[in-house]
């Protein structure tokens, strides 16, 4: 797909990888871009930013979402490319409360359903669009911090994976974008696991145009880190010798915590 001329909607576009996406479409000449975001406010920023319309969306209303497609359409009588992009994060195992659960639920799966079956019968009658859904490396590989992340993550990719088989054939277009550690705030550097993503994580901006490579190809798995193919890869060829190798590694990371939950306080 190329990006000029088209109406892109981008959700969690106020901050982070949503942001920088809507910014980096402005510069590929899009003819319209519609942000969307649970922040209002940050969402009018970068819409003036792109010379585009804001709308404030909570992506676990349906009828939000859905409200957001109309916008969307009565703002410009079309749109070609859907940047699925909200997320949230929580902390903890299977000890989570149910209604983080539920929350994560809503915003990491059930947001990308409604949004598609919203758009999906104008992108069908058009004959052509695109959906990207922002997933993560935990879609493909695990998050040792979260069990709701990494489920719900896994979801994403699920449901992308879906998508296509059932609509490529139709001219719908799908990728699934799935970065390890991006510099936001999105990463908690008070905490072990996040401090190890950050070692080898990419700017907003990177990922952004990696989008764009990406949707010029038309390639479904988006990985700004080349080494989650790898580790994907490994994944699928030694199941088991992946999964000793994770709880290893959730090993040390427990280990350094405790360690830093220990030490006393510099000064």
């Amino acid at each position: 797909m190329d990006v000029r001329d088209k109406v892109v909607m981008v959700t969690g576009g106020a901050h982070g990888i949503g942001r920088a996406i809507c910014q980096r479409m402005a510069e590929e000449g899009a003819a319209g871009i519609v942000v969307a975001d649970l922040d209002g406010a940050a969402a009018c920023t970068v819409a003036d930013e792109v010379q585009g319309v804001a709308v404030t969306c909570d992506v676990s209303d349906r009828a939000a979402v859905e409200q957001l497609v109309d916008r969307t359409l009565q703002a410009y009588g079309r749109v070609d490319l859907v940047v699925s992009n909200a997320g949230i994060t929580v902390k903890g195992g299977i000890d989570t409360p149910d209604d983080q659960w539920q929350r994560m639920w809503d915003i990491n799966v059930m947001s990308h359903v409604w949004l598609t079956r919203a758009v999906m019968p104008h992108l069908l009658e058009q004959g052509s669009g695109y959906l990207l859904y922002t997933s993560s490396a935990a879609g493909l590989l695990t998050e040792i911090g979260s069990a709701a992340y990494s489920v719900t993550k896994h979801g994403t990719v699920a449901f992308a994976e879906w998508v296509s088989v059932h609509h490529q054939k139709q001219g719908i277009g799908v990728s699934c974008l799935c970065p390890a550690g991006v510099a936001t705030d999105f990463l908690d550097l008070d905490d072990p696991i996040h401090q190890f993503l950050h070692m080898s994580s990419v700017t907003p901006e990177q990922v952004a145009e990696n989008v764009i490579d990406a949707l010029r190809e038309e390639t479904f798995l988006i990985l700004p880190h080349p080494e989650v193919g790898e580790f994907f890869a490994y994944k699928t060829s030694e199941y088991d010798r992946w999964l000793k190798n994770f709880a290893r590694l959730n090993e040390k990371l427990q280990r350094s915590a405790a360690k830093r939950a220990t030490s006393p306080e510099d000064g």
